[in-house]
C-alpha cells in the first residue's frame, strides 16, 4: 500500500508551482543547465583518500557540489520525487561504465545500500532504492537486463555519520550490514547460475560517495555471502556506482 505522505508528495508536485531543484529557476523541476551538470560528462572512476579497505571500484556521474548537491538533497530530504528519473539516468551511466563488457552473460543486479528504517520512515521514501529502480528501467530501455535486488539490511543501529571522519565512519559501520536470509539464497543462486560476481555484474549502488566506508561495508557483506574474501571484492568481483562523489575523489584521478 502506498505511503500517504508519498502520495501527497507526488500529487503536490503536479499541482503546485515548481522551481528547478538545482538553481531555483521557475517553472521547471530541473533546468537544462542543471541537468547538464548531472549528465554532461561521462561516468568516471573515483577514489576517496584515504581509501578504506575493501572498497570496490566506484564510478560516479558528477562531483557533489553546487547544482548536483542541491538536486540530490531535494530528492532525498525534501521529497522531490520527480527527480528520481534524472538521478536514475545518471546512475545508469555509472552502472554501465563499471559493469564489465556489454556482451557479458547474465543480468545486472543493482544492490542498493540500505537506509536506516527510521530515516526511511521520516522521509516517507527510500531515496537510494527509488533512484536504483529508475536506473534499472533506463538500463532495460537500452537493452541491458537489469533488476534491483534489495539484498542488504542493517544488522545493528549506527550513529549519524555527519561530522565523523573517515576512520570514525569505518568504525561506526564495521559489521553493520548483512544480507537478508532470502537475499543470501538468491545471490548464491545467481552466482552459481551466471558467475555474476566474477563478471562484475553485481553492482552496489548509492546516491553519494564521501569516505567510501558505507560501500566498503556493503561489499564485505555481499562478498562474504558470495563466498569471496575482502581482497577479491577490491580486485573486481563486484563494482559500485553512485550519482555523485566528493570533489576530492574526482581530483585524485586527474592526470
Amino acid at each position: 500500500m502506498r505511503n500517504p505522505w508519498q502520495a501527497w508528495q507526488e500529487l503536490s508536485g503536479l499541482l503546485l508551482p515548481v522551481a528547478c531543484a538545482g538553481c531555483g529557476r521557475p517553472r521547471t523541476e530541473l533546468c537544462t543547465a542543471c541537468e547538464a551538470a548531472l549528465h554532461g560528462a561521462p561516468a568516471r572512476l573515483v577514489r576517496p583518500s584515504p581509501r578504506p579497505p575493501g572498497l570496490p571500484a566506484v564510478y560516479a556521474a558528477a562531483p557533489y557540489e553546487n547544482a548536483v548537491r542541491a538536486v540530490l538533497l531535494a530528492h532525498k530530504e525534501r521529497g522531490a520525487l520527480g527527480l528520481a528519473g534524472a538521478l536514475g539516468r545518471a546512475l545508469a551511466g555509472c552502472v554501465r561504465a563499471g559493469a564489465g563488457r556489454p556482451g557479458d552473460a547474465g543480468p545486472l543486479l543493482l544492490v542498493p545500500v540500505p537506509s536506516a528504517r527510521s530515516s526511511t520512515a521520516a522521509r516517507g521514501h527510500d531515496p537510494v532504492r527509488r533512484i536504483a529502480a529508475a536506473a534499472a528501467r533506463d538500463l532495460r530501455r537500452a537493452g541491458l537486463p537489469a533488476q534491483v535486488l534489495p539484498l542488504l539490511r542493517q544488522r545493528r543501529a549506527v550513529a549519524d555519520q555527519s561530522g565523523l571522519g573517515a576512520r570514525q565512519r569505518r568504525a561506526n559501520l564495521a559489521g553493520a550490514l548483512e544480507l537478508t536470509a532470502g537475499g543470501g539464497r538468491l545471490l548464491r543462486y545467481e552466482l552459481l547460475r551466471h558467475g555474476l560476481l566474477r563478471l562484475g555484474r553485481v553492482v552496489l549502488v548509492d546516491d553519494l560517495l564521501t569516505t567510501g566506508s558505507t560501500l566498503a561495508e556493503a561489499a564485505r557483506a555481499v562478498g562474504e555471502a558470495g563466498g569471496v574474501g575482502r581482497e577479491s571484492s577490491v580486485h573486481g568481483v563486484c563494482r559500485a556506482a553512485v550519482v555523485a562523489a566528493s570533489p576530492t575523489a574526482f581530483e585524485i584521478n586527474r592526470n
